[in-house]
């Protein structure tokens, strides 16, 4: 690459970023110059190098603006006494849609202050235009207006950051700590003047092979399914056309093996199982390049290092009862010296055990755990198969009647008998975020 002169081919090579993105507002040999210092992985990228001309900030739908939308015909007073007549507080529900719509405003007046170009969306505006037009997404909300903006970045070269705009009532795991959603002038400083290191949350990719008719059915968005205001909503997002869910394929003896990668990337995990949870799921799985086994139980949650304080965490945590009478059992079986009645001790070991079950969100591995396998006997031996462990690739086919795999709890597809799922965690699929540097 003499002289750092810009050619054709690699020209090609970055043109997934277009020449335009935040790193390389400059000269095509200036944007060579820089690409030559930065490793294949992208970690490296300096910091120092983001500067942003365009901001997207996807805010949530308040639970007051939901109510509203549903109640268009409502006066105010009207809408007060229907919502206190169902047993929900109608000033408390305007006051946290205030504390929300005053930070989402601190934020776009921070950010336009700071000369970048502004655009606010909610969930019905946000698309693949929209994400292509910024430099970087923002989001309002908690965690859920967070995994919204997360699913339409399917590489590692869009930024994200979430604020959370109720840090009273919400943790906002994936948000910035809630200290910046007091400060989000130093938040916007921050990231500006280089102040963070880039934090890539690992995500998972899945591949289902089998019958194209049974592969390509549109899948159901969940939230459609509760009474609940749609902050986190992925099929008002998705752009390909197929059939209702719930309509059978017609039959065909000639049905052709097809595989197909979904459209959208699991940030916390997977779910695969039958559909109606009373039901056992029948599975066969393959973890890494272990031998196939068979397994029936309540279903298979896979999960990311930043699932692994969510819905996995609570499958299989500890309680303090539970340890206790582990220790008991202990003392009983081999009349060591343990006070299994030492609350510090049932803290300590219950505080160890729950604490390994947590891992590094950027760690290039995914955590499993088989729900309440069924034994082939009344009692479990030691011969069975592991039902938690960690992995970097796992391929799981369906035995199931009516089973469904589900993204981050939201987006479900069909997954019955003959249907397979590989599910890989990639380095090319991270989520780049934001971690600041301690205040």
């Amino acid at each position: 690459m003499s002289g750092l002169r810009p050619t054709l081919k690699i020209l090609r090579c970055y043109s997934a970023l277009e020449l335009h993105n935040p790193f390389t507002h400059r000269r095509p040999e200036d944007l060579l110059r820089t690409w030559a210092r930065m490793s294949s992985t992208m970690k490296n990228w300096d910091p120092a190098e983001f500067k942003p001309r365009k901001a997207v900030v996807l805010t949530k739908v308040s639970r007051y603006e939901f109510e509203k939308l549903q109640h268009e015909k409502l006066t105010e007073r009207q809408l007060e006494e229907e919502l206190t007549k169902r047993g929900s507080d109608y000033t408390m529900i305007r006051y946290h849609h205030n504390i929300h719509k005053t930070l989402e405003q601190d934020v776009v007046k921070t950010l336009e202050s700071k000369g970048i170009e502004t655009k606010v969306v909610k969930r019905v505006q946000y698309n693949d235009d929209v994400v292509k037009w910024a430099d970087i997404v923002v989001t309002t909300g908690g965690d859920g207006t967070f995994l919204m903006g997360a699913s339409k970045i399917l590489n590692r070269y869009k930024p994200i950051v979430g604020i959370n705009t109720d840090p009273t009532r919400s943790e906002g795991h994936l948000c910035l700590p809630k200290h910046y959603s007091f400060n989000i002038k130093e938040a916007i400083d921050s990231i500006l003047s280089g102040k963070f290191r880039w934090f890539f949350r690992r995500r998972l990719r899945v591949t289902l092979i089998g019958d194209k008719e049974k592969i390509d059915q549109t899948p159901v968005e969940l939230h459609d399914q509760q009474l609940q205001y749609p902050e986190y909503r992925y099929m008002d997002l998705m752009t390909e056309a197929g059939d209702h869910p719930f309509k059978e394929p017609g039959s065909n003896a000639h049905s052709v093996q097809s595989s197909k990668i979904l459209p959208v990337l699991a940030l916390n995990e997977i779910y695969i199982g039958e559909s109606l949870s009373s039901r056992v799921s029948y599975l066969e799985l393959q973890i890494d390049r272990d031998p196939v086994f068979k397994s029936r139980n309540s279903g298979l949650c896979i999960s990311t290092g930043t699932g692994s304080t969510s819905w996995t965490f609570n499958i299989n945590k500890l309680t303090h009862h539970a340890v206790e009478a582990l220790l008991k059992i202990a003392f009983e079986t081999t009349r060591f010296p343990i006070n299994w009645k030492d609350q510090k001790l049932v803290e300590a070991v219950t505080q160890k055990f729950n604490n390994q079950l947590v891992f590094d969100p950027e760690a290039e591995v995914m955590c499993f755990t088989l729900r309440d396998p069924i034994s082939v006997g009344t009692f479990p031996n030691a011969e069975e198969s592991r039902p938690r462990g960690k992995a970097k690739r796992i391929a799981v086919k369906s035995k199931c009647f009516d089973a469904c795999l589900v993204i981050d709890g939201s987006l479900s597809f069909r997954f019955n008998d003959g249907t397979k799922a590989i599910v890989d965690i990639l380095e090319e699929d991270s989520l780049r975020t934001f971690q600041l540097y301690a205040f």
